[in-house]
């Protein structure tokens, strides 16, 4: 192979845009300066253990910082804060000229377990191989991390002065729900003004290819509520020699069999209308003609049914409130009736929807007054973000140029991220990353984490054009 030219083409094609895949030997030695600072400072970053139990977050917000400042950033412009030891939340602004109020780039540090064990590469270690590059937080969210990072460093370096300061947070412990206070809540109750900002943009909504194709670009606008539920059986037991009819693992067993077989009523929000509308035309013509149905005045209860719609799970997420039994525990010795039986209930609530409302309906469902109902924990209710027309009309004009044909879909994530808190704080977010991946792929989480290598580097110079539309100046 002539490997001279190989390199010379992947270069090309780098630059032009092109979706292709290089031999993941080649692919650093033909990157351009600004590709080769945006690796590095990934390299740098997902080299970093900042898991909750063994990991970091303070050493990764001063690796980053250290890179700021190596830059020219100085003073207050580059804060790190650390409210405990290994928890840190780094703080960076480029200035603007003030015409506007900032825009704040959120991305958090922390990522969930890996064990080496479980991977077929060292998750703490880039691996770059068939067009991937491997790591835990590649992806979520280490990928948002780097990128603004690496593309304030080029704002810094062009002169670039905006409309309105940009504001880089990056803090630690959202795969947590930062349930010690220590992230975003840090932030907002010590240091609201350094990240106070019109609105932000924030993880929560990729590309989708198909084919190697986008036909999808999603802005995350709001999220669905996490809350646990504990249910509890208890009996005064006895010797497993002499059963009895009241027996704590059956009566809450039972009690689950119920919940499986119960649905909570569809609610449509702004976001999930206008889903549901912009997915249809990717749909079977039944599928597409159950999504219609669906969103008429008068719902065919039939095309919500487990047999149509909501038989993809996708979409049955989207359509309502859940509750799914995920943790299950009884029984104290092997020849003992149970004394006490529990199960654990993860229920992801419709935004709008009152806890109350929730409890109220499982002790409903599971129809037994031996089974105590006991809420885990407080939910983090927030609204919606608008559709902002400024934001989605520029989020629209660049995604043709990236993804032609692809369509800009309002979204609600299933899951979680800080931008809750945010939006509760009064600051609108946005969860759009501009990485392009799979539609068929989730790796998030999981084993061999990864994002294409085309991606890496075509969602950082969307993310960078991005912000330098939504914050004007020159």
């Amino acid at each position: 192979m002539d490997t001279g030219f190989v390199r010379r083409a992947w270069r090309a094609a780098l630059v032009a845009g092109a979706i292709v895949a290089a031999p993941a030997s080649l692919a650093a030695e033909t990157l351009t300066p600004t590709q080769q600072l945006a690796f590095d400072v990934y390299k740098e970053l997902v080299e970093i253990d900042t898991t909750t139990a063994t990991g970091d977050t303070r050493r990764a917000a001063e690796a980053m910082a250290a890179r700021l400042r190596a830059a020219g950033f100085a003073g207050d412009d580059v804060q790190v804060f650390s409210p405990v030891p290994r928890k840190g939340n780094l703080v960076a602004r480029l200035r603007g000229t003030g015409k506007r109020k900032p825009i704040l780039l959120l991305a958090h540090l922390d990522v969930v377990p890996a064990r080496r064990e479980d991977w077929s590469f060292d998750p703490f270690k880039l691996t770059e191989q068939d067009g991937y590059y491997y790591a835990r937080g590649s992806g979520d969210d280490k990928f948002m991390a780097a990128a603004f990072v690496a593309n304030l460093i080029r704002y810094k370096q062009e002169g670039y002065k905006p409309d309105r300061d940009i504001i880089v947070a990056l803090e630690t412990d959202e795969e947590i729900l930062d349930a010690n206070a220590l992230g975003i809540q840090w932030l907002l109750r010590n240091k609201r003004d350094l990240i106070d900002a019109e609105f932000a943009l924030n993880e929560g909504g990729g590309v989708g290819l198909k084919d190697g194709r986008g036909i999808r670009n999603a802005v995350q606008t709001t999220e669905k509520v996490s809350i646990g539920f504990l249910l509890t059986v208890k009996n005064s037991g006895g010797h497993s020699s002499v059963p009895r009819q009241d027996n704590a693992i059956y009566r809450l067993a039972e009690g689950l069999v119920r919940l499986s077989k119960f649905s909570f009523p569809h609610r449509f929000n702004d976001t999930t209308r206008a889903y549901f509308e912009r997915m249809a035309q990717f749909e079977s013509e039944q599928t597409a003609a159950d999504i219609r149905a669906v969103l008429s005045d008068k719902p065919d209860p039939s095309a919500l049914s487990f047999t149509r719609l909501a038989a993809n799970p996708g979409y049955n997420a989207q359509l309502r409130t859940t509750c799914v039994a995920t943790m299950l525990e009884g029984g104290h010795a092997i020849n003992a009736l149970p004394q006490l039986a529990t199960a654990k209930v993860n229920c992801r609530m419709m935004p709008g929807t009152p806890v109350e409302e929730v409890k109220a309906t499982l002790e409903r469902v599971l129809a037994d007054g031996e089974i105590a109902v006991t809420q885990l924990g407080q939910p983090v209710l927030s609204a919606p973000s608008e559709l902002h027309e400024e934001i989605m009309g520029t989020i629209e004009k660049l995604s043709q140029e990236f993804w032609p044909g692809a369509v800009v879909l309002p979204v609600m994530s299933t899951g979680a991220t800080d931008g809750s808190y945010l939006r509760n704080a009064g600051i609108p977010t946005y969860g759009h990353s501009g990485l392009a991946n799979d539609i068929r792929e989730l790796r998030a989480h999981g084993k061999d984490e990864r994002v294409m290598i085309k991606s890496f580097y075509e969602g950082n110079e969307y993310l960078y054009r991005l912000v330098k539309m939504l914050s004007g100046g020159g």
